[in-house]
């Protein structure tokens, strides 16, 4: 199991993320009337087991299997200036996106702009009935207008602050941190 970096503390276990991931299934399920339409959408990196998890829990209360697929937001940053080195993801649409009901899971809501590239780049690929946000940790500190339709875990951080996500399926370990970043405390201080 890796180990967790000093200063660093756990806000949510293997089993809290789990419990979040079921809670969000159902609400998705509820808002939606069933899973008929729906679409999950992950943005990489760990947007993208996240969905896959959110539609194993939507198929075991529903006994459907919901199509999850991949949005890679990579040319749609507006920060491409800035880190111009980020190798693009790939894209992977597991249906027609035309009148379908498409969730954007991501694993933390921190400003909104990984949201707001996440909708440019959907809008080049279909034109779909609705679209909502399914996000594992909502931490504020939004700088445009965007908010998540289910949420695991309202998380209220300090800007100095970092939250990291660790799911198995990439890092050998379920959980959510949370770290005072060294150098925000330096410059606040």
């Amino acid at each position: 199991m890796p180990s967790l970096a000093p200063g660093s503390r756990v806000v949510m276990d293997a089993e809290q993320i789990a419990r979040a991931c079921a809670r969000m299934a159902h609400q998705l399920l509820e808002a939606n009337r069933g899973a008929d339409g729906l679409v999950l959408l992950g943005i990489p990196t760990r947007g993208v087991p996240l969905a896959e998890r959110l539609a194993e829990a939507i198929a075991a209360v529903e006994g459907v299997a919901v199509p999850v697929g991949a949005l890679d937001i990579t040319l749609y940053r507006d920060d491409l200036r800035r880190n111009p080195t980020r190798a693009p993801a790939q894209t992977r649409l597991p249906v027609d996106l035309d009148d379908t009901v498409v969730v954007l899971v991501d694993d933390v809501l921190y400003s909104g702009r990984t949201v707001r590239a996440a909708l440019d780049a959907l809008g080049d690929l279909g034109r779909p009935r609705a679209v909502r946000l399914a996000v594992l940790v909502d931490r504020g500190h939004r700088q445009l207008p965007i908010r998540a339709d289910h949420v695991g875990k309202n998380l209220p951080t300090a800007a100095s602050e970092r939250v990291q996500v660790r799911l198995a399926e990439l890092d050998g370990v379920n959980e959510v941190t949370i770290t005072r970043d060294r150098d925000a405390e330096g410059e606040a201080g």
